[in-house]
């Protein structure tokens, strides 16, 4: 596959955003809703979105089944995201999210994902093998039905034979299992740490539980994710706390997947692991500025970088 661009993500799991307002969610009532929206969803296609929205040009390799597999590729061409799709035999699932405008609260609902039969799943494998020019090859989401468990430690395998920095952002025995194998890059949250290092104290000793798997060789750069404080950043060099920019938030969804966008164009672009990292947090703040499942703008992200660059520095 020499369509790919030296950036590619892997979305096996991508869903259908639906979001609408509601005034006031209550049990029995009939709810009246705005006028639902419809955004492509799911870890690794919000990374390419986020990339896109950034400057950053990367390929996109998702789930595509049934209807809404369709109507997932027409979204993503309309936003102009260089999409590979694998079609499989089961349906592309869909999430809703409702905002309660009485409240700001935010509700997300959640689908299954469908089943992927073998030969679908080991196609991605076969694929990625066949690939060439890959620079970075990001795996974000969680893993469908009938996927195995070490699916991502597979991937980082193959990523690895083919000379590829693989970055994986997902949980559970799935992330266990790709650690195992080794990554480039991976951005728990602190429950997550706390699992990988089976430490109770990670919250008290976050940069030694992070700095931990670096030493085991699991992965050269862990960005752990503290939520409105920030990212907490362990390399072989040391650690480093990124403070989050303070912003007004009016969503939450994609942050996350900015952030990693972030950190992965930083990587692209030749920055080093802390510089690389505060445009990961500036991204993730930036996402959280936007409505909805918007993701971050170039614009705001940019600025964020630049002040927070100037207030690590003083």
């Amino acid at each position: 596959m020499n369509d790919f661009r030296s950036i590619v993500t892997l979305t096996l799991n991508p869903a259908i955003d639906k979001s609408a307002d509601v005034e006031s969610v209550a049990p029995e009532d009939k709810l009246r809703c705005s006028r639902p929206s419809y955004d492509p969803g799911g870890g690794g296609i919000n990374v390419t979105r986020a990339l896109a929205k950034l400057g950053g040009d990367s390929t996109a390799v998702y789930q595509k089944g049934g209807p809404m597999g369709d109507m997932l590729e027409l979204l993503l061409e309309k936003e102009n995201v260089r999409g590979v799709p694998v079609v499989t035999e089961n349906w592309t699932r869909e999430n809703f999210v409702a905002y309660e405008t009485s409240t700001g609260d935010q509700y997300r609902f959640g689908m299954p994902g469908p089943e992927f039969l073998e030969n679908e799943w080991q196609g991605v494998l076969d694929m990625f093998q066949e690939a060439n020019g890959v620079d970075i090859l990001v795996a974000s989401g969680s893993l469908p039905p009938r996927v195995p468990g070490d699916f991502y430690a597979r991937l980082a395998r193959v990523a690895r034979s083919k000379g590829m920095r693989f970055v994986v952002d997902t949980s559970g025995a799935a992330l266990e299992h790709a650690l195992d194998e080794g990554a480039f890059l991976v951005k728990p949250n602190l429950r997550e740490l706390k699992i990988l290092t089976g430490r109770e104290d990670v919250e008290e000793f976050v940069e030694e539980a992070a700095s931990d798997l670096v030493r085991e060789g699991k992965a050269e750069v862990v960005a752990v994710s503290l939520g409105a404080a920030g990212l907490m950043l362990a390399t072989k060099h040391g650690t480093a706390r990124i403070p989050a920019p303070t912003v007004k938030v009016r969503s939450k969804v994609g942050a996350g997947d900015s952030t990693v966008a972030g950190m992965v164009l930083g990587f692209h672009r030749g920055m080093e692991p802390l510089e690389a990292a505060q445009l990961g947090a500036a991204c993730g703040a930036a996402a959280v500025m936007t409505p909805g499942t918007e993701l971050c703008r170039h614009e705001d992200a940019f600025r964020l970088f630049e002040k927070l660059k100037k207030r690590m520095e003083t």
